[in-house]
């Protein structure tokens, strides 16, 4: 069959839910409750809904020896307040990720992080519950709690290497030392963490945020001992996650639990504060690294070093090593990663885990090496460009890597560059130029997606992933309407659901790659059934032709070269007395790749810093991007200039200030926890380099979610440095730092 046109993909569409957002109408966890829903949404009434309030521990280690819980009892409307004393005891279970322990709410009288859930009040209105659970009176027995990552012990360290790095190191003719410290990142997305969740008999649903609907249900399953048929997961909306809701986190068994004891649906919506405990972070880092070279700037080794925080119960960890194995030709690499166990909470993926913190390291050192050598940043990187991935020895799928340096450099404007710190000033501000590579591996995973087309000629497609902001719903629907020959307003995609068909975790930028590729296959099937119908058909006008010679294009059936001669889907499905046609797409990446698959990025950055205060201003941003095959420029644009936002953040605002006397967080709050505002987001401009990847999957796309932020940092960083002399190594870089 010939291949059928396209009019969707690659066009910069609107999001077919923003309607639905900017109107109110979108059904986020926390929006639902007992009232009437409004005309056109979905939920149903939730009678006898109640509210649960988490009690959190005031103590960062330590056991609880007394839980006085009359006084909130007694409060009107109170239904219960639950503890470790009146728990019911949960089934053994674990989970598979991360590795450990799992912290299971409410079963012992331990305390291991600040601010761990110690305690949940039900009553019948949010306010009883919140007034009740500040008058639950706790008394511990407490311990001093480590929570500082330098000079703790670390587990033992995964390592990597090739050649005789130390050897290679002493020759070398230049040698630099650099220690790079990241500081604790948190979320904080808009939408906060909320769970509704209720049973009937042994079976419970869930409404809950969440990236990953089926990993929630196999949770919910393990942790009260009940088969995964008995959950459901629903979440139709996700507002912003960046990684947090890749898991299911105690407040949600809690609120389960307590579904259960009350035998009411219970609703439970964190604070602000209590996102920054108990929800995952991006975990400090402090990272080591050894650089030499010859006097040309020819890289000889590397060693790395890596710590990084992770609570004592589970141990997180993440793909931080990659960047340095295969970024730039280097034929000696020694590192080791070590996970440091602390009193903390467990933390989690934060977009672009582990490749934007190695990323940081590596790059803000290749500048440095470039500075010492006289070097142009680009040029330096281009004398280390890999003919192929030295980790694995195998040829790169797609690496357009050169092409961005250079459409990035134009764009920019980057012959401007002095090289002389500085040397540029406007007024009593310093003006820098920087930039950084990216890299993110195209990560891929088996999906399904179910395609109904009706007899009306229109189409639904259902898949159980979810939308936390890339515009899923959009993505898949194009890719739907142009498999199908259908306009967008002819297609519907559905997800958010665990009784859909599955689909992986809307996470690590493989939802476009793997949903997609079902989606593809799915609507490709459900096409040829049709034309397979109407050539059979001695009533169509379509009889006895070659299916190859048949597109499909604004719901017709019709001859490629004769555009005149065919037929419409609702006329061959009535002719054929068929109310529907179905298919079930799927999509199993292979199982050992043939080539090396990554994404790649090259980031430019300008800033300004104020010569006596030390304040940093970005002024404007140039993103380029290898990412394959992009669906749709407009939600591309969103991602790559949302990501540069957060890339700010981390260079410039974000750090998480813990008070390492009893590990309590003390700016948990968007008050003192700062991140970027509209005064701090600059001319920003992202720009993607034509070219699909047909090995990495059948629609030739890469992802773009994560290593949109890889490489952000170190280019402001980089940029700092051009403008003021002066090489700050630990994020977030402050006016203390520069004065």
């Amino acid at each position: 069959m010939s291949r059928q046109p396209q009019s969707a993909v690659g066009a910069p569409l609107s999001r077919v839910d923003g309607r639905l957002k900017v109107t109110g109408q979108a059904e986020y966890a926390a929006d639902l409750s007992q009232a009437r829903t409004a005309p056109g949404q979905s939920t149903p009434v939730l009678d006898g809904l109640v509210h649960a309030v988490i009690v959190d521990s005031g103590i960062g280690l330590g056991r609880i020896t007394d839980i006085d819980t009359r006084a909130a009892e007694a409060q009107p409307g109170v239904l219960t307040v639950i503890t470790h004393r009146n728990a019911p005891r949960l089934p053994p279970y674990d989970g598979v990720w991360p590795p450990g322990r799992r912290l299971r709410v409410f079963q012992d009288d331990r305390v291991r992080f600040f601010g761990q859930p110690v305690a949940v009040v039900v009553a019948t209105t949010l306010e009883a519950a919140q007034h009740a659970a500040s008058l639950v009176q706790l008394s511990y027995d407490a311990e001093k709690p480590s929570t500082e990552l330098t000079g703790a012990d670390g587990n033992e360290p995964r390592t990597y290497a090739r050649g005789d790095a130390d050897s290679a190191m002493d020759a070398a003719a230049v040698q630099l030392r650099m220690t790079y410290r990241m500081a604790r990142n948190h979320h904080n997305a808009m939408e906060p963490h909320a769970i509704v969740a209720h049973w009937d008999g042994d079976r419970l649903t869930v409404r809950e945020k969440s990236q990953g609907v089926r990993i929630a249900a196999a949770s919910h399953a393990g942790e009260f001992g009940i088969p995964r048929e008995n959950v459901r997961v629903i979440n139709p909306f996700v507002g912003g996650a960046f990684g947090n809701s890749t898991r299911t986190w105690p407040h949600s068994v809690a609120a389960a639990l307590a579904a259960r004891e009350v035998q009411r649906p219970v609703k439970l919506v964190l604070s602000r504060r209590q996102l920054f405990f108990g929800v995952g972070f991006r975990p400090t880092y402090e990272y080591r690294l050894r650089l030499g070279a010859d006097r040309r700037g020819r890289l000889v080794a590397t060693v790395h070093d890596v710590s990084a925080e992770t609570s004592r119960y589970q141990t997180h960890s993440e793909p931080v090593l990659i960047p340095g194995q295969m970024l730039y030709s280097t034929p000696n690499v020694r590192q080791t990663y070590r996970t440091v166990p602390l009193d903390v909470s467990t933390p989690t993926s934060m977009r672009g885990p582990g490749y934007g913190s190695g990323a940081y390291a590596i790059e803000s050192a290749m500048d440095e090496l470039a500075h010492e050598l006289g070097i142009d940043p680009i040029e330096l990187r281009l004398r280390n460009e890999p003919s192929a991935d030295e980790s694995t020895g195998q040829p790169f799928s797609t690496r357009r890597l050169r092409e961005c340096y250079d459409v990035g450099a134009r764009e920019f404007g980057w012959h401007r560059r002095n090289p002389k710190p500085r040397s540029v000033r406007d007024g009593d501000w310093l003006i820098g130029m920087g930039m950084a590579a990216g890299v993110y591996d195209t990560v891929r995973a088996a999906a399904q997606a179910s395609v109904r087309l009706d007899a009306d000629g229109t189409a639904v497609v259902e898949s159980a992933t979810s939308d936390m902001g890339p515009g899923t719903y959009t993505s898949m629907a194009q890719v739907a309407a142009d498999a199908l020959g259908l306009s967008m307003r002819q297609v519907t995609f559905r997800l958010g659901d665990s009784h859909m068909p599955p689909a992986p975790v809307h996470a690590s930028s493989q939802t476009m790659a793997s949903v997609g590729s079902a989606v593809q296959d799915g609507c490709d099937k459900l096409r040829q059934e049709a034309v397979k119908l109407a050539v059979e058909d001695a009533r169509s006008p379509l009889h006895g032709v070659d299916t190859g010679d048949l597109v499909v294009r604004g719901g017709r059936l019709h001859v490629k070269d004769d555009p005149t001669r065919g037929e419409t889907y609702r006329q061959l499905l009535a002719r054929n007395n068929r109310p529907r046609l179905e298919a079930l797409g799927s999509y199993t990446p292979e199982e050992q790749r043939r080539h090396s698959m990554y994404a790649y990025a090259a980031t430019f950055a300008e800033v300004a810093v104020d010569a006596r205060l030390g304040v940093v201003r970005v002024r404007r941003m140039v993103g380029v991007y290898d990412a394959g095959r992009i669906i749709n420029p407009k939600l591309a644009d969103s991602q790559a200039l949302g990501a540069m936002v957060g890339g700010i953040g981390q260079a410039l605002l974000e750090h998480t200030v813990t008070d390492h006397r009893d590990g309590r967080i003390v700016n948990a709050g968007l008050a003192d926890y700062l991140v970027p505002v509209n005064a701090d987001v600059p001319d920003l401009k992202a720009v993607y380099v034509d070219g699909r990847d047909d090995e990495a999957d059948p629609i030739g796309v890469k992802g773009l979610g994560e290593i949109v932020i890889v490489g952000v940092a170190p280019a402001i960083a980089n940029a700092v440095f051009n403008a003021t002399g002066r090489r700050v190594r630990d994020l977030p870089i402050t006016a203390e730092a520069l004065l």
